[in-house]
């Protein structure tokens, strides 16, 4: 079997002897490397910022903002501190009590972070929203979780929330920019400003709310996945063993806090480590990335297989020349990584990217390929130190459990770990049906190797069905990406009265390739060559581009729901133009 054998090591690994490590590890020996509340229990905020004031980190620098137009803000651990207290203290003199529901609408600027961890500290609820949603995305969560306050900018504002108002009453807005506040908002910075610098965090318990993430329902309502401060003890432990962060890091996660990684990873794991997050406000942008890793310095990378097929697609040419020295980790998340990408990475920056498998439902990073174990390109790697991952079979008598090396069957996770969610917001039916007795059941399709490496296989809902076959669609859309033509692909099963299901699947190219009959049989033939004919498409479509959540999960459902006619279900998460 493939794999890549791991980088020569500039600092020893977090994680330096994987089965020892695995073998003896305890979520309470992992609570001891935090701190904890003075006034007792456990509050993400004290983790990621407050413990760190009095120390040499309080002058470090925290969060580097890189805005639009190049400019540089940076906030050191003692400024990001005050500006949080000043938070909390505005947050009580508007009458909110712990529980209450503060949403985020903004792009990636100071005051989201601010408000985010501002929030954490007065024990209130933090809901990210990405700032691309239009007006009823944005009213549907809005009204499932209940909202107090929403904190967003003037120009968002404006274009999609003042005409909300009135479904809304008891929401306050607070309002960042502008050079004047709209009526029935309350201006920011001027807030702010009022408000004392110093808040001592009150009493609270590891199983308080602290969280709360929308992920998108097939067909139904978004869901509310409700975390608590319990789980930064997984996101430090995944930011030290996943992501490999060491003290004197430049760490930058380009995914958005709109989405689950850009919250658990973007913000909380690397300040409870005390490193330095690099957070661009712009979109993505191949030589923009390679100026802004070169330039900042950046040594740990965190980034969607979305984004790094995207600079694949550009070549080699824009990275050649780069100062890139500095770098010395490189991890994926968000939908498995096909292994072209990952020979990729290794032939153009020296080092593989390390995939991790995990869900908003998680809250952390659950299954990864370890800096100090060799990579194997596809596979999703093997659990973290205090997960107990299987495959099991759900069958009418309950679950089963596959010990057998490379049989399929569905991920499961034993319950207990930190980040695990505690639940769906008015949906307790939605949060049992995700559990076998001590499991939880991921929805997703899986193998496990002889060596416990994990192998992703497809969502159970995607797998295709064709003449007795079970053909996961990752495998598929993995040997379709290997073609010199093909950028990126979703496959799908569509209805065939002999087969049951045949395979298609809908192709983007790489620039300099026409989408000619002559280049289909190409890519057919390349196909079935890689898979033999039972697998490979039968079908297969070219498309500009491929619809994709704003994570950049390639919808294969949308892409069924289109040939098939069928409803598109929720499809708020859709990656649009702003």
């Amino acid at each position: 079997m493939e794999r890549i054998g791991k980088s020569a090591f500039r600092v020893p690994p977090n994680l330096a002897d994987y089965e020892a490590t695995y073998r003896n590890f305890r979520w309470d020996d992992a609570r001891a490397l935090l701190d904890g509340l003075p006034a007792g229990g456990i509050n993400i905020a004290h983790e990621a910022v407050d413990r760190h004031v009095g120390t040499p980190r309080e002058s470090r620098v925290a969060l580097r903002f890189v805005a639009r137009d190049g400019s540089v803000e940076d906030l050191s651990y003692g400024v990001l501190a005050r500006a949080t207290a000043r938070f909390a203290n505005l947050l009580e003199g508007l009458g909110l009590e712990p529980g209450a529901r503060v949403y985020g609408l903004m792009g990636r600027i100071p005051e989201l972070y601010v408000a985010a961890l501002g929030t954490l500290k007065a024990r209130c609820v933090f809901s990210p929203l990405f700032s691309a949603f239009g007006p009823e995305p944005i009213a549907a969560r809005l009204g499932i979780g209940d909202a107090d306050l929403l904190v967003t900018t003037d120009a968002l504002y404006r274009r999609k929330v003042a005409g909300l108002r009135e479904r809304f009453p008891k929401l306050r807005v607070l309002v960042v920019g502008g050079d004047e506040a709209p009526a029935d908002t309350i201006p920011f910075h001027r807030e702010l400003a009022r408000c004392s610098d110093t808040y001592r965090i009150r009493a609270t318990d590891p199983e308080t709310l602290a969280l709360l993430h929308f992920t998108s329902g097939t067909t139904g309502k978004p869901k509310g996945a409700m975390h608590v401060h319990e789980a930064v003890v997984a996101h430090h432990v995944t930011g030290l063993y996943a992501l490999d962060l060491h003290d004197d890091d430049v760490f930058w996660c380009t995914a958005d806090p709109g989405w689950v990684t850009g919250t658990s990873y973007g913000i909380v794991a690397p300040l409870t480590v005390g490193v330095t997050s690099i957070v661009d406000e712009a979109e993505f942008d191949a030589t923009r990335w390679y100026r802004l890793l070169e330039e900042q310095g950046v040594s740990v990378w965190y980034t969607a297989p979305t984004a790094i097929r995207r600079l694949m697609k550009m070549g080699d040419e824009p990275v050649r020349g780069r100062g890139l020295g500095r770098l010395r980790f490189l991890a994926s998340v968000g939908e498995p990584l096909n292994p072209e990408a990952v020979r990729w990475s290794n032939d153009v920056f020296g080092m593989p990217f390390h995939d991790n498998w995990w869900q908003s439902e998680t809250g952390g990073i659950m299954i990864s390929n370890f800096a100090a174990m060799d990579v194997k390109p596809g596979s999703m790697g093997r659990p973290i130190p205090g997960i107990e991952a299987a495959v099991v079979a759900v069958e009418d008598g309950g679950l089963r459990v596959i010990d057998e090396p490379g049989v399929q069957g569905e991920l499961a996770l034993k319950r207990g770990w930190p980040s695990m969610f505690r639940g769906y917001l008015h949906d307790e039916e939605r949060y049992r049906k995700c559990f076998a007795g001590e499991w939880y059941l991921t929805g997703d399709l899986a193998q496990r190797d002889e060596e416990g490496y994990f192998w992703f296989v497809g969502r159970s809902d995607d797998v295709i069905k064709s003449a007795g076959h079970l053909i996961g669609p990752f495998e598929v859309e993995s040997a379709l990406v290997e073609h010199p033509a093909v950028s990126e692909a979703g496959v799908v099963g569509i209805p065939d009265a002999t087969a049951g299901e045949v395979v298609k699947a809908f192709v983007a190219l790489n620039a300099g390739y026409d989408p000619t009959d002559g280049l289909n049989r190409d890519i057919l033939a390349h196909a079935r060559r890689l898979l033999g004919p039972a697998v490979a498409p039968r079908l297969i479509e070219f498309r500009d581009d491929l619809p994709k959540t704003r994570s950049g999960k390639i919808m294969r459902r949308l892409l069924r729901a289109e040939e098939l006619g069928l409803p598109m279900g929720d499809t708020s998460t859709l990656e649009r133009d702003s």
